[in-house]
């Protein structure tokens, strides 16, 4: 692809992605616009809603998630993310056959076979019943006392056959542990659909807020078949517009604006942000000229990013009430960016209530 394609593509995705215009009000917001958000890092999956909420803290977006306004769980590919309760059913129900393909393997390593899953599955069904939300330390002493030998990889397999069976998500948080509570007492609302409706909801749902992208990139945000995208795509028909690039059809809404993008904004990424885990077929166009790639940068780790391009990379770590942002860049930049960073890393210290310095230096040869 030319590098003024794959920009013209990154450009686009930074406003459908809501990285560049027009904020969304609340965290439920942006997870029902995507469909769903990859989540396995909670602390920078809440940033990834935040920067595309207006003036929106880390704790308003815990507030959310212990009220059960935004929920996790295993859906799309097997790792978490977050989805609204009301789209929780569907997209299970959608997906989780391809992730029990995709993960079978896996349980068959740790011994794991389906008449015992089974059987852990109704044992923590009954132990969370009656909006009792446990930790997954709290689950196993449970299922230990059933019978079962369980180390933390056997534990960990079993609660995500949980959560893909749609018996379990997400509960309110005790401190800092994560717990586990059913989905029908969270989710008590959840949409059912049909399954070509469900699939025609995941594949406009992606276009929407993730396009332009690919047909490739759809199978893999949702681990779905290539024939089974063709399939959706014909029955969204005029719903979706698209367009050959250098020989490859990409897929998009036109109802999303598109304003001019401010160059001279930077965005500070958390791991795993939408902006770079959902494609795979198409992510380079965030790297058209190739430097983080020339030097080793993983743009799922961090990335910083100017006019739509990665241009490095960030760690934040906290002492006492301060942020320090270490920022490796790539690329020399101009004081207008140093300043944008400047105020990116204040945008990400308001988030978190604390003050922020970035701490800057160029790893470029």
């Amino acid at each position: 692809m030319t590098p003024e394609n794959a920009l013209r593509i990154a450009r686009r995705r930074l406003h459908t992605q809501h990285l560049a215009s027009n904020p969304l009000p609340r965290p439920e917001d942006v997870v029902g616009w995507f469909g769903a958000v990859q989540a396995q890092e909670y602390g920078p999956a809440k940033w990834a809603i935040g920067q595309r909420c207006e003036s929106m803290t880390d704790a308003e977006v815990e507030k959310a998630f212990a009220d059960g306004a935004i929920l996790r769980t295993h859906v799309l590919r097997p790792t978490w993310h977050f989805v609204r309760p009301a789209d929780i059913a569907w997209m299970l129900e959608l997906t989780a056959p391809r992730v029990f393909t995709q993960s079978a393997s896996y349980y068959r390593n740790v011994g794991l076979d389906e008449a015992t899953l089974q059987k852990s599955s109704k044992i923590i069904e009954k132990a969370l019943r009656g909006d009792n939300h446990l930790t997954r330390k709290e689950l196993k002493q449970i299922l230990e006392k059933s019978g079962f030998d369980l180390d933390a990889m056997r534990m960990s397999f079993i609660t995500m056959f949980a959560e893909l069976r749609g018996v379990v998500c997400s509960g309110a948080r005790q401190g800092k542990q994560q717990t586990y509570a059913l989905i029908e007492e969270r989710a008590p609302n959840a949409r059912v659909l049909e399954a070509d409706q469900a699939l025609m909801e995941a594949l406009h749902r992606f276009y929407v807020s993730h396009g332009p992208a690919t047909l490739k990139d759809f199978c893999w945000w949702s681990s779905l078949k290539v024939a089974d995208a063709r399939r959706g795509l014909e029955m969204v028909g005029s719903r979706l517009s698209s367009e050959e690039i250098d020989g490859v059809r990409y897929w998009f809404s036109d109802s999303v604006s598109t304003s001019e993008t401010n160059s001279s904004r930077i965005t500070l990424l958390p791991q795993f942000d939408e902006y770079v885990v959902a494609y795979k077929d198409s992510r380079k166009v965030i790297d058209a000229a190739g430097v983080a790639e020339a030097l080793g940068g993983d743009p799922l780790l961090s990335a910083i990013v100017a006019d739509s391009q990665v241009i490095g990379r960030w760690k934040p770590t906290v002492r006492a009430d301060e942020v320090v942002i270490a920022a490796e860049l790539y690329v020399d930049v101009d004081d207008k960016q140093r300043r944008a960073l400047q105020e990116s890393a204040t945008e990400y210290g308001d988030f978190l209530g604390l003050r922020s310095s970035p701490e800057t230096s160029v790893i470029a040869p």
